[in-house]
């Protein structure tokens, strides 16, 4: 039976191959390390459960939510963005509640994009700045990631070589999966050239409180008269450990929030309100709860860094996220980067993220989440270095075992 259009438009999944070689080892009673999905494993802050289990008790607080974020919440991250930020929102027209930031991502797309609508789009990403466009009938020009001199270059072809002129401009920095962080600077510059090109920009700042060296990641949103055409995506789920939560936020131009707030009137109720309760408490706290995310990372990278390497397996330690942007080692690199992750899988117990997943510009790299402890991690390098030591002699003769099956 032939797929529907949509569907047809989308590649098979890369992630659910590694999946389900992950769930076949476990049956057969292998101990998996998984560094694939980036799915936190630290428990929520104790404050934000029991100020979810207190409204919860409320059953006013049972019935149907607001899909743009009640009053409170709204407030709260106007308030959070002027903190950190200096950024001053109206949390009435300059803010909505979304369930997660992937939700926003795919919902905003919905809201703007006409069949045909080039959008500019980094690759590798992650793969929702451009299925959330391609399902909505977009075209994705890819660009370089790299927050370098050769990016507005690169943004200059894609609007010179593309028909129609692009409407849209993804930004990711800290990226997912790259890792990399981006200036002010470089905002300023590509701000100045999207109101040129009249561009809206659309920025994901999911990892903003993730860093570990310098200055904390800027907000595009920071440079004067960004929020003409800008909207900025973040969410709680790695900032506060909430991931399954659902809770996240879009912020900035009037325009483009209220064509995403209108969007999905039609689509959802919002979160549940003690949810959305809880999360305003969070974001009026003290910031004691991010400093400790933060911390717990920082600590795994560095042991993720020097574990790794002293097992063989040289990784560029991320400067910020909850990921390390890996590069294939060289004996393995003609494999490609997801018959290389299932070899991880079958011969050393390590799950790890396919870089082609992301766009086919990162089909060298793994992407490897810190989310095992400091223990799992040390283990997981011990596999690996008796993995290299037995099979990088011989890379040429080792196939998956899933490719017999």
């Amino acid at each position: 039976m032939e797929e529907f259009h949509k569907v047809r438009r989308l590649p098979p999944y890369v992630f659910e191959q590694v999946n389900r070689l992950k769930a076949s080892a476990r049956s057969r009673g292998a101990d998996i390390i998984d560094l694939g999905m980036g799915n936190p494993d630290l428990p929520t802050p104790k404050a934000i459960v029991d100020k979810l289990c207190e409204v919860v008790r409320d059953p006013r607080t049972h019935r149907y939510s607001s899909s743009r974020g009640i009053p409170g919440l709204r407030r709260a991250q106007a308030a959070y963005y002027s903190r950190r930020f200096g950024v001053k929102l109206n949390p009435d027209t300059q803010v909505v509640a979304t369930l997660g930031s992937k939700e926003g991502f795919a919902n905003m797309a919905q809201a703007i994009t006409a069949p045909g609508d080039v959008i500019l789009c980094p690759n590798p990403t992650y793969p929702i700045h451009a299925f959330g466009f391609i399902m909505s009938g977009g075209v994705i020009r890819s660009l370089q990631v790299e927050p370098d001199d050769g990016f507005i270059p690169a943004l200059e072809r894609g609007v010179k070589h593309s028909i129609p002129k692009p409407l849209a401009l993804i930004l990711n920095y800290p990226s997912n999966p790259t890792a990399l962080v981006a200036s002010l600077d470089f905002y300023k510059d590509v701000v100045a050239f999207a109101k040129k090109n009249d561009i809206i920009i659309l920025s994901d700042l999911a990892y903003s409180e993730i860093y570990f060296a310098g200055n904390p990641p800027p907000s595009v949103l920071q440079v004067p008269g960004a929020i003409d055409f800008c909207v900025e995506f973040t969410s709680m789920s790695k900032t506060f450990s909430m991931p399954g939560w659902r809770m996240g936020f879009a912020v900035g131009n009037e325009r483009l929030i209220s064509a995403l707030t209108r969007v999905k009137s039609y689509l959802d109720y919002g979160a549940f309100t003690p949810i959305q309760v809880a999360a305003a408490h969070a974001l009026n706290g003290d910031g004691a709860d991010i400093a400790e995310v933060r911390d717990i990372y920082h600590k795994r990278r560095d042991v993720m860094v020097d574990a790794f390497g002293r097992a063989g397996w040289t990784i560029p330690a991320p400067a910020a996220s909850m990921f390390a942007w890996a590069p294939i080692p060289e004996p393995f690199r003609h494999l490609g980067s997801l018959e290389f992750s299932k070899l991880l899988i079958e011969h050393a117990d390590v799950a790890v993220a396919p870089g082609v997943g992301f766009g086919e510009h990162g089909d060298d790299h793994v992407r490897i989440a810190l989310v095992e402890n400091e223990h799992r991690i040390r283990q997981a390098a011990r596999n690996i270095k008796r993995f290299l030591s037995t099979s990088a002699k011989q890379p040429n003769n080792l196939v998956p075992l899933s490719a017999h099956r």
